[in-house]
């Protein structure tokens, strides 16, 4: 009666029965139960707009068609009705919308393979680099339309420019996955974010449904469908669902843990019984964005940094060995690391002037050390890092240990517990965990636990476009956890402040971290009246 559905994933073929006296199922119903057999699904959701076309596009097609469904929260739907001959991929868009730079990635849905992708910075940068600033721009009216509008302009622009240089039609484009953090996904869908910074810190929305790309803003297909991973509280949001779902974390019988570093560190805890997660501000050092030379990874910006522990000669690498411009927060932690383990720096994070020799000067009340020297560098002067710099990444590498630290024992377990620990984010896709650790910044476990997943987010969301079971899988992993919020948890700034040396307080927490015995003078000492 229903007929035969056959495809892959999202997209099917189905050859339906034709309607006859003996068989007198409406055109829709007919559809819908080849459907409901074949994926299957409860029930198959078809809108007005799509209805009004398919008694013609049955019998144009013999009643043979290529359908694209999609499930949200709860129903699964039809979203497009198309020749089943027709030559054209059936392709997919995920968006990974973070603060600072936006991805997307364009994929064939019946191929499951990728057809091209594109980062670009994030528009609304131009009113705030953080998420607070935005957050009070958009609590009038104005704001809120205003930052909107820079993210659907880039976002469109920039979708036409991918699909130009994949020789597609923007049309072609029937479905769309969406992962951002809770500000940013409230900015996407035109909410005010402003209760997400109050307490008690409740978003607008956390379950999101379906939803049509043109409401949005979205010049694609009029049929296509928008899914936006679910948040779960105001820091916690939907790019760590897609990165728990790419890390395979919600399968896993053994513990794990995920940190996303970004703008906020966003952590969680758990197996594929429970989740626990929490997030907090350890992110702007991190990624580079506090330090006067930090910048995002790109080339010419420094990612290593090695220091001569006897020679204290410094050494940079730049990605695409490019002259040097900037360093992002890979080379800052390496840079900070290696200052250490050379006696350049103290447990406090603070110059050891007759160590760091003439590379340390004095400028504008204030110590710089020259990481590279103007002649070598991009035509950007001298590349320095100054005390401030220095002060700004304790106080991150601080933040980040605390809040791991806070999440275990809330949740009643230990780092040794840890089986497997997974780094994401822009930052984490090219960290040395041997320089955090050294640092304090990630505890002192063995390094074949640590696994770098790069870009989580934007894996998760292309996760979500070729496969049936993500969406659902999704919200398990979002019914399995447990929020942790840190800006009403009282231990948080007592284990902050013991937290804010190199590599900590308690020393014995990193048995693989060596204190380097007092420095010896190496060339001239630093002028006299310096800070």
């Amino acid at each position: 009666m229903g007929g035969k559905a056959v495809g892959p994933e999202w997209v099917l073929t189905v050859d339906l029965p034709p309607p006859s006296l003996n068989n007198n199922t409406a055109d829709a119903d007919r559809l819908a139960d080849a459907l409901k057999q074949a994926l299957p699904a409860d029930a198959v959701r078809m809108d007005l707009p799509l209805i009004r076309a398919l008694p013609q596009k049955l019998r144009k097609h013999h009643f043979r068609v290529r359908c694209v469904v999609f499930k949200g929260l709860h129903d699964t739907v039809l979203t497009a009705v198309l020749d089943p001959e027709d030559p054209l991929p059936v392709a997919g868009l995920a968006l990974d919308i973070g603060t600072t730079t936006v991805f997307m990635r364009l994929v064939d849905l019946e191929t499951r393979t990728l057809l091209g992708e594109i980062p670009f910075s994030n528009p609304q940068g131009r009113i705030g680099p953080d998420v607070l600033t935005r957050i009070l721009y958009a609590e009038t009216d104005e704001g809120l339309f205003e930052l909107n509008r820079l993210l659907m302009e880039a976002l469109n622009r920039h979708i036409h420019a991918l699909c130009a240089q994949c020789g597609i039609d923007t049309r072609r484009i029937f479905l769309v996955s969406v992962a951002g953090n809770t500000a940013m996904t409230h900015l996407f869908l035109g909410l005010c974010p402003g209760h997400l910074i109050r307490e008690p810190y409740i978003p607008a929305v956390n379950r999101i449904p379906l939803l049509f790309a043109g409401d949005l803003g979205l010049g694609l297909s009029p049929e296509a469908r928008v899914y936006v991973f679910p948040n779960i509280g105001s820091y916690f949001g939907g790019d760590l669902f897609a990165g728990i779902l790419f890390s395979g974390l919600h399968e896993k019988d053994r513990l794990s843990l995920l940190v996303d570093v970004g703008t906020n560190a966003e952590v969680v805890l758990g197996t594929r019984e429970w989740f626990m997660a929490c997030a907090g501000a350890a992110g702007p050092a991190l990624e580079g964005g506090v330090t006067r030379m930090g910048m995002p990874a790109g080339p010419g910006v420094i990612d290593k940094v090695t220091i001569d522990s006897r020679t204290r000669r410094v050494n940079v690498r730049t990605i695409g060995n490019h002259p040097p411009k900037g360093i992002c927060g890979s080379g800052l932690i390496d840079l900070a690391a290696q200052l250490f383990r050379a006696g350049m720096i103290d447990i406090q994070g603070k110059w050891i002037p007759a160590a760091c020799g003439e590379r340390l000067v004095a400028q504008d009340g204030e110590w710089r050390f020259v990481l590279v020297p103007a002649r070598e560098t991009a035509g950007r002067g001298n590349l320095t890092l100054t005390q401030a710099d220095l002060d700004s990444l304790m106080r991150s590498k601080a933040a980040m240990y605390t809040i791991l630290e806070t999440l275990t024992q809330t949740a009643g377990v230990s780092f040794e517990e840890i089986e497997a620990f997974y780094v994401a984010g822009t930052f984490g896709s090219v960290i040395d965990p041997e320089s955090a650790i050294t640092l304090g910044m990630l505890p002192d476990l063995p390094r074949d636990r640590f696994h770098v997943l790069g870009n989580s987010a934007i894996g998760g969301a292309v996760r979500v476009l070729f496969s049936r079971e993500s969406t659902g899988r999704v919200a398990a992993i979002r019914d399995r956890t447990t929020y942790l919020e840190l800006n009403v948890n009282q231990e948080f700034m007592n284990r902050f402040s013991a937290a804010r040396f190199i590599p900590h307080t308690d020393i014995s927490r990193f048995p693989s971290v060596t204190i380097p015995p007092p420095p010896h003078p190496l060339g001239s000492a630093p002028p006299e009246g310096a800070p």
